[in-house]
């Protein structure tokens, strides 16, 4: 089983690394991560979650 965080709003996002995806992805070279520290004091970040995106309801 994995730990959940409780997250409220206006707390600090934790630093978390994804596979890049769209321009920033690699194209032919092996594929690349961006982390949200790489944004932190550069430029807004907004992050959303979407139950169920991309699944038919």
């Amino acid at each position: 089983m994995r730990a959940t965080m409780q997250l409220k709003v206006g707390d600090p996002a934790p630093d978390f690394t994804l596979p890049a995806t769209g321009d920033t992805a690699g194209k032919g070279q092996p594929q690349k991560s961006i982390s949200l520290s790489d944004y932190k004091g550069k430029k807004n970040v907004v992050l959303a979650f979407v139950p169920a995106a991309f699944t038919p309801v």
